[in-house]
């Protein structure tokens, strides 16, 4: 068994779903599982709809419209016939998405998001697996939700192993090719979850080791891992191999070809996670694996839209352990993850992704106890292996708020002079 993932971005219209059907054809008689994505933007859409229809933002009937027809444009290029099924399968899955909208909101955002959002990955496979099957490359459509068991955590599901384990045995003696979602899983009530964004890789990772798969390959618009992301630097370079250690450090800071839980169940059984590019898929592109090799070269990874909370008890005593609990637990429990920190005598300073929702409500709540500075507009840049020229490159124009450092990783939360 391989497991073949695809993101959004390669299946964003028909030319790409077509280009798709090619690269499988490069796997003929092997018995695949392939994860796909929602389409293109997909899923930044849904996050429109839900937060129209949550939060009272917005006209969800009008961003619906919008994504039915970006699907239909879609169907339309691949079926010329319409009276294929596809189109009547793919008109009662909006009707779903319709119902989702026009009833009770669920008893949390986190929950409604999930029912939502996920509607992307569903309408996706069903759209490629109809395509595959009409251009003679056989596939069985499976629901991933009957596979990939999670608790009731929504958006950011934590997965129950044993029991996905089992149910994934089916899948590992399926012959042949099967089409499935990624980011999506269910709950033992048949509530949809999310296994936090970007999460299809995650997917994958989860039925190679629950099949124990031979590999994983995840197909990129970009030719494999480069050391920094060709949107910032116009000098980028392939690193060919890299160690397990090495790709859970750069996922971990926020290097967005890899999802940062990805890796570790691969590593529990030594299997390859292959970075791929569906522009030229003939090119080796790059290997995870166990073998240990420092990295040739620096690494870069820029994350904007991050907010920099400096945060100090009212009557300037010092900041200890007890202070620090409670502020770890305000953040666990309101779902906000630290992208870097730093502790001083008096003060604790943390660098999180924005979110318009959530950081609000944590700062009203760190201001009953603490006094708190909220700088937005903030980037976290990070260099794995670096040096001082590699910080005076990246530095150029900006102050630097908050710098960390250990032996082979720097993070700088910086913003424009």
């Amino acid at each position: 068994m391989k497991v073949l993932k695809f993101g959004g971005a390669s299946v964003k219209d028909a030319g790409s779903v077509k280009n798709v059907a090619r690269i499988l054809k490069l796997f003929p008689d092997e018995n695949l599982i392939v994860v796909i994505s929602a389409m293109g933007k997909t899923t930044n859409s849904l996050e429109r709809l839900s937060n129209a229809y949550y939060y009272k933002k917005g006209n969800p009937r009008q961003i619906l419209d919008e994504i039915k027809k970006f699907h239909i444009d879609i169907v339309e290029g691949l079926f010329p016939d319409k009276t294929h099924p596809i189109y009547n399968e793919i008109n009662n899955t909006f009707v779903e998405l319709d119902w989702a909208i026009e009833g009770e909101p669920a008893p949390s955002f986190d929950q409604q998001y999930d029912q939502i959002v996920s509607m992307g990955e569903v309408i996706s496979t069903k759209i490629i697996s109809a395509y595959l099957n009409e251009s003679g490359i056989k596939n069985k459509w499976e629901d991933i939700r009957d596979f990939i068991k999670t608790d009731n955590t929504y958006r950011e599901g934590k997965v129950d192993w044993k029991k996905t384990q089992q149910l994934s045995q089916a899948l590992s003696k399926t012959k042949g090719l099967v089409i499935t979602q990624g980011f999506i899983g269910g709950t033992s009530e048949n509530y949809t979850t999310t296994l936090g964004r970007e999460g299809s890789d995650y997917t994958a990772a989860i039925l190679a080791y629950c099949t124990n798969a031979e590999s994983v390959t995840i197909w990129k618009d970009v030719p494999g891992v480069l050391n920094a992301d060709p949107k910032w630097f116009d000098d980028t370079h392939l690193i060919e191999q890299l160690s397990y250690l090495d790709a859970i450090e750069l996922s971990y800071y926020g290097a967005t070809v890899i999802h940062p839980k990805t890796i570790k169940p691969l590593q529990n059984k030594q299997i390859p996670l292959y970075v791929r590019s569906f522009i030229k898929p003939d090119e080796k592109g790059t290997v995870i694996n166990d073998k240990e090799s420092p990295l040739p070269i620096p690494c870069f990874i820029f994350k904007v839209g991050q907010v920099l909370l400096s945060i100090s008890p009212k009557d300037f005593s010092f900041i200890v352990e007890q202070n620090l609990s409670d502020i770890f637990k305000l953040f666990a429990d309101m779902g906000i993850k630290i992208n870097t920190m730093q502790s001083s005598a008096i003060s604790f300073s943390v660098c999180v992704d924005i979110d318009e929702h959530k950081v609000p409500n944590l700062v009203k709540k760190l201001q009953e106890k603490y006094r708190v500075l909220y700088n937005e507009g903030m980037e976290l840049v990070t260099i794995r292996y670096y040096n001082q020229e590699t910080i005076d490159r990246v530095t150029t124009g900006k102050k630097i708020l908050l710098e960390v450092k250990s032996r082979y990783t720097v993070q700088l939360v910086v913003k424009n002079i």
